[in-house]
């Protein structure tokens, strides 16, 4: 039997990147999945990839805002009416644009948070206490060691937003600990193969020793986020070796932003 066999889940910024390999791993694995992404042209392009799946009935994709609560909560209450259930709600979700502080919009530096952090509690807000009357349940959001090890590079609205997001299912984690529902913090490092660095960031911004280091695939960010729902993990970091550099942090930031910047700059190709 699939691991997921006859759950229902949900994905937002589940059509393309990170997001659109776990709708694709998740009905590989038996889920019905209802993924949302705010982008026309990735929706489009996730919509005709999805027609050429043998997963292509259990994958429904839609545009959706998830700053738009109206919006946002329309749609989940469709999917648990339809189904009855939600088993897996993925915060995906994120507007991203790495500028120093100075040089970053008001409204960009809003809309960050906005996506990551509003979005995160309208969704959580919503499907939760459905959960926790089901008995049922398993939440995920999607962090980043950004937002845990402040060496230079991110945008400040950027890692502000995911230490929010950070310290949010944290404290969900704990305020779930005598129930059945689960809340998951997913710590990422570098993704290549994406649209986020090509798009938004340029190699410059990367803290140098990256380069040296192997970067995450979405296939492989997808493959162990399954693996921490169903162990039932409340902390994944994405390579483990980041927690390495989260505990030099925490014991010396200066030492940990100098051994950042080792190495040079950053020239590595991560599209």
């Amino acid at each position: 039997m699939k691991r997921f066999e006859e759950q229902v889940c949900v994905v937002t910024g589940g059509t393309q990147g990170i997001g659109w390999a776990m709708t694709q791993a998740l009905a590989a694995e038996g889920a019905t999945v209802y993924a949302c992404g705010f982008s026309q042209g990735s929706l489009e392009k996730a919509e005709a990839a999805r027609a050429t799946l043998p997963t292509a009935n259990q994958i429904h994709l839609n545009r959706c805002d998830v700053t738009d609560r109206a919006a946002y909560e329309s749609w989940l209450g469709a999917i648990w009416e339809g189904n009855g259930r939600i088993d897996l709600l993925i915060h995906n979700a994120a507007f991203v644009r790495w500028a120093n502080v100075t040089e970053m919009d008001v409204t960009e530096a809003q809309r960050t948070m906005r996506v990551g952090y509003d979005g995160m509690v309208i969704g959580t807000s919503f499907v939760l206490p459905k959960m926790l009357v089901a008995g049922r349940g398993h939440i995920v959001n999607i962090g980043s060691v950004a937002g845990r090890a402040f060496v230079g590079g991110a945008s400040a609205a950027y890692a502000a937003t995911k230490a929010a997001i950070d310290a949010y299912t944290q404290t969900l984690h704990a305020e779930l600990a005598d129930s059945q529902v689960n809340a998951t913090i997913v710590r990422l490092g570098t993704v290549a193969g994406t649209d986020f660095f090509r798009k938004h960031v340029s190699n410059e911004r990367m803290p140098p020793f990256t380069q040296f280091l192997p970067a995450l695939t979405p296939e492989r960010v997808a493959t162990a986020v399954l693996q921490a729902v169903v162990k039932k993990q409340p902390i994944r970091t994405l390579p483990r070796y980041l927690e390495l550099l989260t505990f030099i942090y925490n014991l010396s930031p200066g030492f940990a932003r100098w051994l950042a910047r080792v190495g040079g700059p950053n020239r590595k190709d991560y599209t």
